[in-house]
């Protein structure tokens, strides 16, 4: 495959996603573009978003979508995302994110959005078995409802441009990355 991917990876908490994100990029050789590890890299490197998202974070509040937007728009100006393609895990979270994403690099700059759909039973009962401390059913709870509240409307904007692919997340990490990257290979 000469084609490098460029794709949004969305799927809830307990879905699979960092698993599959680390097949994905080990597949394709794509840039992989976590918002937690670029958000840390912009303010350690000093860019002009770094010391903005730091200045906010320092205060304890959340980050501005502009400020988000700003970060992960300077990443994906970068070399080797330009040479071979980028997959965003954790950005857009939100619709506005969404679409400043699709106006930064136009309809053609992404190739799909894939969402990883695992039903809630299942999702609930995988991060139950994580024994994470913050994983209590409260904040479990929370997240999830947070992922419905904000999120949702992002994976559905996708779809009304024609990017989005719903994914079946059930069954073994090796069906849901068959299913995958059978999907991104008819695609690509």
């Amino acid at each position: 495959m000469t084609k490098r991917p460029r794709l949004v990876i969305f799927g809830r908490q307990g879905a699979g996603k960092g698993t599959q994100c680390a097949l994905l990029i080990e597949r394709y050789g794509a840039v992989h573009i976590s918002t937690g590890d670029i958000l840390r890299a912009a303010v350690a490197e000093g860019t002009e978003f770094g010391r903005k998202a730091d200045e906010f974070m320092s205060a304890g509040n959340l980050v501005p979508d502009d400020v988000i937007i700003g970060i992960v728009n300077d990443r994906l100006a970068k070399t080797d995302v330009q040479q071979h393609g980028f997959l965003l895990d954790g950005f857009p979270r939100t619709e506005p994110q969404a679409r400043a994403l699709v106006e930064t690099l136009g309809s053609s700059g992404i190739d799909l959005a894939v969402n990883i759909e695992v039903p809630l039973a299942t999702v609930r009962e995988r991060i139950a078995g994580r024994n994470r401390a913050d994983d209590n059913p409260e904040a479990v709870d929370r997240r999830l409802q947070d992922y419905e509240d904000k999120t949702t409307p992002a994976v559905r904007f996708f779809g009304t441009i024609g990017k989005l692919v719903e994914i079946d997340g059930s069954g073994s990490e090796d069906e849901v990355f068959a299913r995958l990257t059978g999907v991104i290979d008819t695609h690509l």
